[in-house]
């Protein structure tokens, strides 16, 4: 078995004694990237998102890695939205004024599919972190919650706009004016989240489903993938316009050989699913 390439980015690497606040390792064309400040249930702290934003922007030119898997260190939290302890010293991020302060552009932005394995509580700005993902599975302690309203402010990383056009307006409106925490059963009724799993099952259904995406052309997961969200942000009218013009070019370039080539496989590969 090939083994996993591990890598942490910390600003203060260059010291022995740092803990790396991020951590990623690659194997099989997958990476898994862990926020790695459990004591503080991985609290997105100045540090953590200058590597996050450095490790996605890595990731995503890596020619050898396909997919990313995006989990929390521990199983209490996946992140517990920005650092208070640093926010009570400085209010500058929520100027929202420079995109180095909101690791969810460069999670959203990444070329490569991401999936949140969201291993405990995802609140406010880590719930946010979360709707950045392609993918997102839990394990059956995740809760999620958005306190904006509850500390009297307003989100500015995609909160109030992703979740409403994932679980609709009217859930959307329930949880930013309630701040009630939504357990992980409930996330996957309302559509927020595709699977929940045990605690101990979790990362080894997250690289599972990871292997499966890996499976497909690097190339054509990255067109799907940015043709989907492109779409999501037209009328229904445009983004099929665009769909078949998008589809067409690309298909057109596609030789009958080489799809009589992939049949085979994709047919015993629903044979092996029924």
């Amino acid at each position: 078995m090939r083994r996993p390439f591990r890598s942490s980015l910390s600003q203060h690497s260059r010291h022995s004694q740092a803990v790396a606040v991020l951590d990623i390792a690659r194997t099989g064309g997958i990476a898994v990237v862990t926020l790695n400040r459990p004591q503080a249930h991985n609290a997105l702290s100045a540090e953590l998102r200058d590597a996050l934003r450095d490790g996605f922007a890595g990731l995503g030119q890596d020619p050898d890695v396909r997919v990313i898997v995006l989990t929390g260190a521990g199983e209490r939290a996946f992140c517990a939205g920005l650092d208070l302890k640093e926010l009570g010293e400085d209010t500058q991020v929520l100027s929202f004024g420079r995109d180095a302060f909101n690791p969810t552009v460069d999670i959203a932005a990444c070329p490569k599919p991401v999936i949140g394995a969201i291993n405990g509580v995802a609140i406010t700005g880590g719930f946010e972190v979360a709707l950045a993902c392609d993918i997102l599975i839990a394990s059956d302690n995740a809760r999620f919650a958005d306190t904006h309203g509850r500390v009297g402010l307003l989100p500015g990383w995609g909160l109030s706009q992703r979740l409403s056009r994932v679980v609709g307006p009217y859930r959307a409106r329930q949880l930013a004016l309630t701040g009630n925490f939504l357990d992980a059963p409930t996330a996957s009724a309302w559509g927020l989240v595709g699977e929940v799993v045990a605690p101990d099952e979790l990362m080894d259904r997250a690289l599972a489903l990871a292997a499966d995406v890996a499976g497909v052309s690097p190339a054509l997961a990255r067109s799907y993938k940015q043709l989907i969200n492109q779409g999501y942000d037209l009328p229904l009218g445009e983004a099929l316009a665009m769909e078949v013009d998008v589809a067409r070019t690309h298909n057109l370039a596609v030789s009958a050989q080489a799809i009589a080539a992939q049949v085979g496989g994709v047919v015993q590969r629903g044979r092996q699913q029924s």
